[in-house]
C-alpha cells in the first residue's frame, strides 16, 4: 500500500471525511439566509430574534438555557426553547451595548439585564468539502444564537508536516471551561448523534481549489479529549487543498457563541533546510503534548 493510501486511511479512522454534516441539535440554529437582523433580550432570560427570510417577516424568542454542560452520556446538553410564532415574548428590561469578548461571524450581540449576554451570528457551515461550489442543498447562510457568561469555548490549532514532510498537516484541540467538548455517538461519516458532538470545519485560502477562502473538510473533536488532526491528503484529483492560511470554526458546545481561528499556512517541506527541521521537531513535541492520552493523533 503506498504512503498516500495508507495516510488516507488513517486519516478516515481519526477524522472521517463529511459532507454536509447536519448540527445533532438545532440549539443554535435559528434560520438561513436572513437579513435585517435584530436582536432584543429582556430581564426574564428571554431573546426576541426578528428578521427577513424566505420574503416574509419572521419573529422568534429563544430561552431556557445557557453556556454549556461538560459532555455527560446521561445528561442531556443545553438547548433553547424556541417559539417561532414570537407570541411568548415578554416585554421589560432591555439590550445594553455588547461589552463581552470578541466574536468572529458576528451579526449583533447585546448584553442582557441579568449581565448575561446574547449573540448572533452568520455563517457557511454547510459548504462542499474540497474546495465544491455552493449550490441550493450546500452553502446557506446559517444563523446561530447563543446566550452565555464568561470565557467562550477555546479552539487551539498548530501546523506542521507528516509522513517525513510528504504531507502538510494541522492539529489541535477544543474546550470548554478547561474541559475537552467531544460527543458519544456520530454517524459512519462523522456527523455527531448528540447534542455534545462537535465538527471542526476547516477552510483553506488561496489553495489549488482557486483564489480566496474554499472549504476543505470537516472532522470531529475526539472523545475524550477533544484533540483533533487532519492531514492534507489528495482526496480528490483537484487535491491537495494546502493554503497559504487555514480557517477552523466550530459551533459552541451549548448555546454558547461559534468560534473560529485562522493559521498561517506552511511552505512544502525542505530536508535540507536546518529550519524546516528544527520546526517539524518543536511540532512533534507540541502534537505528543496536546494530544496526550488521544489514540488517533499519532502520525508526525
Amino acid at each position: 500500500m503506498d504512503v498516500s493510501r495508507r495516510a488516507a486511511l488513517l486519516l478516515l479512522a481519526g477524522a472521517l471525511v463529511l459532507g454536509a454534516a447536519p448540527l445533532a441539535s438545532a440549539s443554535q440554529l435559528i434560520d438561513r439566509d436572513a437579513t435585517n437582523v435584530r436582536l432584543q433580550a429582556n430581564a426574564r432570560g428571554q431573546a426576541l430574534l426578528t428578521y427577513r427570510a424566505r420574503g416574509g417577516f419572521h419573529s422568534v424568542v429563544a430561552s431556557g438555557a445557557v453556556n454549556a454542560r461538560a459532555p455527560s452520556s446521561s445528561v442531556p446538553q443545553v438547548q433553547f426553547r424556541k417559539d417561532y410564532s414570537g407570541r411568548t415574548w415578554a416585554s421589560g428590561g432591555s439590550c445594553r451595548r455588547y461589552d463581552g469578548p470578541r466574536l468572529a461571524l458576528l451579526v449583533t450581540a447585546c448584553a442582557a439585564p441579568d449581565g448575561s449576554y446574547w449573540a448572533v451570528q452568520s455563517w457557511r457551515r454547510t459548504l462542499p468539502n474540497f474546495g465544491g461550489a455552493p449550490t441550493s442543498r450546500l452553502g446557506a447562510w446559517e444563523l446561530h444564537l447563543s446566550h452565555w457568561t464568561g470565557e467562550t469555548a477555546s479552539l487551539e490549532a498548530w501546523t506542521d508536516w507528516v509522513y517525513a514532510g510528504r504531507y502538510h498537516h494541522l492539529f489541535g484541540r477544543l474546550t470548554y471551561a478547561g474541559q475537552p467538548v467531544y460527543g458519544f455517538s456520530t454517524t459512519k461519516v462523522g456527523s455527531p448523534l448528540d447534542d455534545y458532538g462537535r465538527n471542526i470545519y476547516v477552510d483553506t485560502l488561496d489553495s489549488r481549489y482557486g483564489k480566496g477562502w474554499r472549504r476543505e473538510n470537516a472532522f470531529l473533536a475526539h472523545r475524550p479529549t477533544g484533540v483533533f488532526c487532519y492531514g492534507f491528503y489528495p482526496f480528490t484529483s483537484r487535491g491537495p487543498g494546502n493554503g497559504s492560511k487555514y480557517r477552523l470554526t466550530v459551533v459552541g458546545p451549548g448555546v454558547t457563541p461559534d468560534v473560529s481561528v485562522v493559521i498561517p499556512g506552511l511552505h512544502d517541506f525542505n530536508r535540507n533546510s536546518p529550519g524546516d527541521v528544527a520546526y517539524e521537531s518543536q511540532q512533534n513535541a507540541r502534537q505528543d503534548s496536546v494530544a496526550a492520552g488521544d489514540k488517533k493523533c499519532k502520525v508526525h
